[in-house]
């Protein structure tokens, strides 16, 4: 059984979703004791959550086999942002960065690009709403939390949503093998920047309005990196700028 998208696991995922007020039942493996089981059962008692005490191997069919620690929490569902709600965000800022997904299908990379955006001051992340990932269980305790401090839209149609940005002021950048190396990338205005699938990249039609492609150039025989990792590279390019 799958676990459902208002399933959390791990002991940093739980903590932060009970932080956030975002829990509605907590879920403890019944033979584990320590630090941990008292710290969350007095957050989830002080935040009038629920607290049922199951067997290790119902823990593992409520994760889908995940790393769960022994705790489980279902929350509400997530709340994504709209468009509308990013630009106000970005409104008053003089460099903003928004970071857009297009057709990511892994969770653990989604995850990790949430994880550097919190740490690295981006404003948001775009998603489509169809062939790309979702804010998973998965995605959650990728992130270490960092969903939870993110805001993230999820749009219709990407290539609507770019004409929409370009009318706000944004520059449009993508990611592909040719193109600007990301030490000559000029980051100066408000900046969305699309990072591709795994393997596939950006697909065509997004990229006939990409603005400027940025590259990062490699010297070994691999020549493509993990999604997660290049847009963390990029990223941090942009922040040690303005940072």
């Amino acid at each position: 059984m799958a676990p459902a998208n208002d399933t959390v696991y791990g002991v940093h995922a739980v903590t932060d979703s009970l932080t956030e007020n975002l829990g509605n039942k907590l879920y403890i493996q019944d033979d584990i004791r320590g630090k941990n089981v008292d710290k969350l059962k007095e957050l989830a008692s002080e935040k009038k959550v629920g607290i049922s005490f199951v067997s290790k191997d119902k823990l593992k069919e409520m994760s889908d086999g995940g790393v769960h620690q022994g705790f489980v929490l279902k929350t509400s569902a997530y709340a994504y942002k709209e468009l509308s709600d990013l630009l106000t965000i970005t409104q008053e800022l003089d460099n903003p960065l928004l970071i857009i997904i297009d057709g990511l299908t892994d969770p653990h990379n989604l995850g990790s690009i949430l994880r550097t955006a919190d740490a690295t001051g981006v404003s948001g992340i775009i998603i489509p709403k169809h062939r790309s990932v979702g804010v998973t269980p998965v995605v959650v305790k990728t992130s270490t939390g960092a969903v939870n401090h993110m805001p993230i839209a999820r749009v219709t149609n990407l290539s609507q949503t770019l004409d929409k940005l370009k009318a706000a002021g944004f520059w449009i950048f993508g990611t592909d093998m040719n193109g600007t190396p990301h030490h000559n990338w000029q980051t100066q205005g408000k900046l969305a920047l699309i990072i591709g699938a795994e393997g596939a990249g950006i697909t065509p039609n997004i990229k006939k309005q990409v603005d400027e492609m940025i590259t990062i150039p490699m010297v070994g025989h691999v020549q493509s990196l993990n999604a997660g990792v290049a847009a963390g590279i990029l990223m941090y390019e942009w922040a040690r700028n303005f940072k």
